[in-house]
């Protein structure tokens, strides 16, 4: 059984505040035995400002975006979700994360819910102090660079499923037993690919490559999820002239390249030292990826006025 944080959490539920240990659902509510639960995860940095969330808006409107496409039809507006978002952060102190969930909460028999209204819940917790593992041992610590394995089996970026925009708990399906076998096979991440054989994503997070030009190569918006991270680094290299393309990239272009580093909320910028057990460049971080990685933490830590902006305040008025 789970054990309860060390630090007292509550969670914030349909306006009201629940200890950690009671912020539960039925095992047979429609969000559990459908997957249609509706999530956005963002970070959460102690910076000369007081407490900020990373670019909060984006975290919002991609969130309430997931919602649509999924189609639940939540009664929230964006200016109400942020201001739960930071009041689950001042209630938490220390809380370097935040996890923010729309779901189904009733019991139900049908695909489509009968009782369609939607509870929405923020967790504001310190991902690795509140989070009890039950093999401590065994949990992998997070690494400076990543061996990654492209996903040969499953096409789990297509038109015809549920978009890669959604961030809905059904998405993570396919991703998590591709992870799982990739892990065993002695790799640390996995690539997914699209319909037709192109890299997409990893399981959270997105994909850059450098190539031997200079030019930073990212997977169309069109095919991935609309990472906040993603976003981030591409007006990072907007901001230091770095040339950009969004296109299609294969296998073996990535293979090839000179660097390739993921994005996400919680890999930051992050590393590929190999791909498919063929090292990238010298297998150790490549100079444009490190140029971005110490501007990225540069901001996290609101060391940079020009973007300012992208750290919202959780005392804010």
């Amino acid at each position: 059984m789970q054990e309860s944080p060390s630090v007292k959490r509550q969670i914030w539920i349909d306006g009201e505040f629940v200890p950690w240990e009671r912020a539960t659902i039925h095992v047979l509510s429609h969000c559990v035995q459908r997957g249609s639960l509706v999530f956005d995860y963002m970070s959460v940095h102690r910076t000369p400002r007081g407490v900020c969330v990373f670019r909060l808006p984006a975290h919002v409107e991609r969130f309430l975006r997931s919602c649509e496409l999924v189609g639940l039809p939540i009664a929230m507006g964006g200016e109400e979700i942020s201001d739960a978002i930071r009041a689950a952060v001042r209630a938490n102190p220390g809380a370097r994360a935040v996890k923010l969930s729309a779901y189904f909460a009733s019991i139900e028999v049908d695909v489509v819910p009968l009782d369609n209204r939607v509870s929405v819940a923020v967790a504001a917790y310190d991902p690795d102090a509140d989070v009890v593992r039950r093999k401590p041992v065994e949990s992998r610590p997070a690494p400076a660079e990543v061996r990654l394995w492209i996903e040969k089996e499953k096409h789990s970026r297509r038109d015809d499923i549920l978009p890669p925009q959604a961030k809905v708990a059904a998405n993570y399906a396919s991703p998590m037993s591709a992870k799982s076998r990739a892990r065993d096979a002695g790799y640390d991440e996995i690539l997914l690919v699209d319909e037709d054989g192109y890299v997409a994503e990893g399981p959270s997070s997105n994909v850059f490559l450098v190539d031997r030009e200079g030019t930073l190569v990212t997977p169309p918006e069109a095919r991935v999820l609309h990472g906040v991270t993603r976003r981030s680094v591409l007006e990072l290299a907007e901001h230091h002239g770095i040339p950009v393309r969004e296109g299609r990239i294969s296998p073996e272009e990535l293979k090839r390249a000179a660097e390739v580093f993921l994005t996400g909320t919680t890999a930051g910028v992050l590393c590929v030292s190999s791909v498919d057990g063929q090292r990238i460049g010298d297998g150790s971080i490549g100079p444009l990826t490190a140029r971005l990685r110490e501007h990225y933490l540069r901001v996290l830590a609101g060391e940079d006025p020009a973007f300012a902006g992208w750290l919202n305040p959780v005392d804010e008025v």
